[in-house]
């Protein structure tokens, strides 16, 4: 048996975006019917409930910081790993190098803090935003608060734009409410 490691640490995998919760969803049946329970804890998908203003009614709807990617907290054995990422959906690990190598977990206070997103629940609703395609932002809030990035695109329906972050070493576009961004001067 390889050298593995049995403490159960978070990982991100990839999943086609749209597909996070069919994933979490496949991934917990899979878990059960494969006898993985001592080894696959949970699966989050990094999204909460907010207050948005919508055709001039006030609504809850879930958000999705994250798209493409759902959280999992697991103990990396080899057959964890082959049952996470043979799940339909999952298109692989973020911090895996290829060739058959082991992914990278993420560090206590990145989970800390995705978590604590997750968690949090209730925001101001801010129905427009002073900024334009192209600008840069500061994002107020979440788990990339104190970053800046470039909006890439503005849902006024949704009250989100589209910013170009940096997100564990690669540049990720992300929805981000307007309530969580602030034009940079």
């Amino acid at each position: 048996m390889a050298d593995e490691s049995f403490d159960n640490q978070w990982y991100v995998i990839h999943t086609y975006s749209g597909y996070e919760n069919s994933v979490k969803t496949n991934l917990e049946s899979r878990i059960e019917t494969m006898g993985m329970t001592d080894y696959i804890f949970r699966v989050v998908v990094p999204e909460r409930e907010v207050t948005v203003n919508e055709n001039g009614e006030t609504k809850v709807v879930k958000e999705n910081d994250f798209p493409g990617y759902v959280l999992v907290e697991m103990v990396m054995t080899d057959e964890a790993w082959y049952v996470v990422r043979n799940t339909p959906g999952v298109t692989g690990f973020l911090g895996s190098h290829g060739g058959g190598s082991k992914p990278t977990s993420l560090l206590p206070e990145e989970v800390d803090e995705m978590l604590a997103r997750v968690e949090d629940t209730e925001r101001d609703v801010v129905d427009h935003i002073d900024a334009e395609v192209g600008d840069v932002v500061n994002v107020t809030s979440g788990s990339f608060e104190g970053m800046e990035g470039t909006i890439t695109s503005i849902d006024n329906d949704k009250q989100e734009v589209t910013v170009l972050v940096n997100f564990l070493g690669r540049e990720t576009p992300t929805e981000i409410s307007f309530a969580d961004v602030k034009p940079v001067n």
